[in-house]
């Protein structure tokens, strides 16, 4: 879901904190939910980067800062909230907002564009890990979903947009349908580590199947809807197929929490290394082999040469 409220600011455009008087230039948008927009902007101060994201509810907008200051506790880490303030905007109203570290990244989808869905099962358990560290902190993540997954290098994921962060065993405050186990019939909308699973779940299907994944949505009734529909694309899918057991889990709620979804995860990713190393052929084993040899060998008489 997305929203129009404004303002809608423009990129180049300068603003400062009503009681800090932190200036900001708008860089251009990042994106936007269902209760605000995410700006990339430079802060004037240090010449630093960071993004800003602005809100028409204040009180909805002071959740997602409370949720945001609770996950810094103890942490040691360099902080992700950075400033908190008011801004007035071009239509001449007071508008709440954040700023936070600016994650360099590709969204989810355009990163295993990029770099190959053989690397999905990394970025897999990052996220995983992610999801764990948040239920561990007595917190679901609720909107998950590609657009809210950063990837860096080497397959490091971050979680963006804390919208929809809820505290364990309140109605979840944010949503997308389609990842939502209430729209599949599946359980409540009930904040609980079983909810981002499911998410996570659909998101696989959504990276890997999404046209089928979305002609599901148009083809069912609500009423119709369950897992096992979602069930079926996976085992008609040669990329889904490998992880299907897991996925049946997620979408049946066997999961205790992240942490056991993760340790499932990665002993899956393990079993799967191991099975492509005996899957290689014995003459390829020997060929990979008889090449290590010839490049140590070759790098022995290159060393002894120069010395």
């Amino acid at each position: 879901m997305t929203t129009s409220f404004k303002p809608s600011l423009r990129e180049g455009m300068t603003i400062t904190g009503k009681w800090k008087h932190a200036r900001y230039r708008i860089e251009r948008l990042l994106g936007e939910g269902s209760n605000g927009k995410v700006y990339l902007v430079l802060q004037e101060r240090d010449r630093s980067y960071c993004a800003l994201k602005v809100g028409a509810d204040a009180v909805d907008l002071q959740s997602e800062i409370n949720v945001l200051k609770l996950l810094a506790k103890g942490q040691g880490r360099e902080p992700f909230l950075l400033d908190v303030d008011d801004l007035y905007a071009l239509d001449g109203r007071e508008y709440p907002f954040y700023t936070m570290r600016y994650v360099r990244g590709l969204t989810l989808d355009d990163y295993i564009k990029q770099h190959g869905k053989e690397w999905f099962p990394l970025v897999g358990l990052n996220l995983l890990n992610k999801l764990a560290a948040l239920h561990e902190s007595g917190w679901v993540f609720g909107d998950l979903k590609v657009e809210n997954v950063l990837v860096a290098d080497y397959g490091h994921a971050q979680l963006v947009d804390f919208g929809g962060v809820t505290a364990s065993g309140k109605g979840i405050r944010q949503f997308t349908e389609i990842y939502d186990r209430g729209y599949w019939n599946c359980g409540t909308r009930t904040a609980d580590p079983k909810y981002d699973l499911f998410s996570f779940a659909v998101l696989c299907i959504q990276l890997h199947e999404p046209k089928r994944l979305k002609g599901l949505t148009h083809e069912l009734l609500p009423q119709n809807r369950s897992e096992s529909d979602l069930m079926s694309i996976v085992m008609d899918s040669d990329a889904l197929k490998p992880i299907a057991g897991w996925l049946g889990r997620a979408f049946a709620g066997q999961f205790r929490d992240g942490r056991e979804a993760a340790d499932a995860w990665r002993l899956l990713m393990h079993r799967s290394d191991r099975t492509k190393q005996t899957a290689m052929p014995g003459w390829l084993k020997g060929l990979a082999a008889v090449s290590a040899i010839l490049f140590a060998t070759s790098l022995l008489w290159l060393l002894y040469n120069v010395l």
